[in-house]
């Protein structure tokens, strides 16, 4: 697994891995906590809770009793402010551009709900770039659960050995086990570069642009 010859299908997580969207998941999150009288998280606290889902981010944020509401105030904040406080990642852009034009087929799979994902996309001008955009709102079970990578596999019409997942935690790295792709990392988010040795991925980048030393152009690519 993970001979880059074979690779024809690249499958994204999005925050921490093309986007940095924690100053506006902050602002969101300290609404919620405002809301039920709690004092503001800094920056540095909230990016390590980032990547597990709305509602795990914001039971964690205010208690498991008030999710419901949480969430209600989270989305209403964060549809105002998300496409305005988010930036791409260095590098992101001219290496998807630069794999697009090698003839890769790309998708994102994120635990972040895929129309906040699209609008973001759709904001940044990348939204062309992906075949497939899938978040836990599109599937029964969410990451680490392999049903989006799945669901994107057989979309593109890849086999799994065809494809690789790019992601920034450990949780990523999960994940593409038990889809049974190869599996990329990146310590561009919320996990450290030892956090995602430790979870053993099958290469560890040191920045988003190595994509273009280990992927070449497909025969036959634009």
């Amino acid at each position: 697994m993970g001979n880059q010859q074979l690779i024809r299908g690249i499958i994204f997580d999005f925050d921490g891995t093309l986007i940095d969207s924690y100053e506006a998941i902050a602002e969101s999150l300290n609404h919620v906590r405002a809301a039920f009288a709690l004092p503001a998280f800094a920056l540095e606290q909230v990016r390590p809770m980032v990547g597990h889902g709305l509602e795990h981010l914001i039971a964690e944020a205010v208690g498991p009793e008030r999710v419901e509401e949480g969430v209600r105030l989270f989305r209403q904040s964060y549809a105002q402010i998300c496409e305005r406080k988010t930036s791409i990642l260095p590098q992101v852009k001219q290496t998807l551009d630069a794999l697009d034009g090698r003839g890769y087929q790309m998708a994102i799979a994120s635990n972040k709900p895929s129309y906040f994902a699209r609008d973001i996309l759709k904001a940044l001008e990348m939204d062309h770039l992906f075949a497939e955009v899938l978040g836990p709102n599109d599937v029964d079970r969410p990451k680490p659960d392999p049903e989006m990578l799945e669901i994107i596999i057989m979309r593109i019409g890849l086999s799994p050995e065809e494809v690789v997942y790019v992601g920034d935690m450990p949780l990523d790295v999960e994940v593409g086990r038990r889809a049974g792709i190869a599996v990329y990392a990146v310590p561009t988010g919320s996990a450290t570069r030892d956090d995602l040795l430790q979870a053993r991925p099958d290469r560890l980048l040191h920045r988003f642009g190595d994509l273009l030393a280990i992927l070449p152009s497909l025969s036959g690519a634009r």
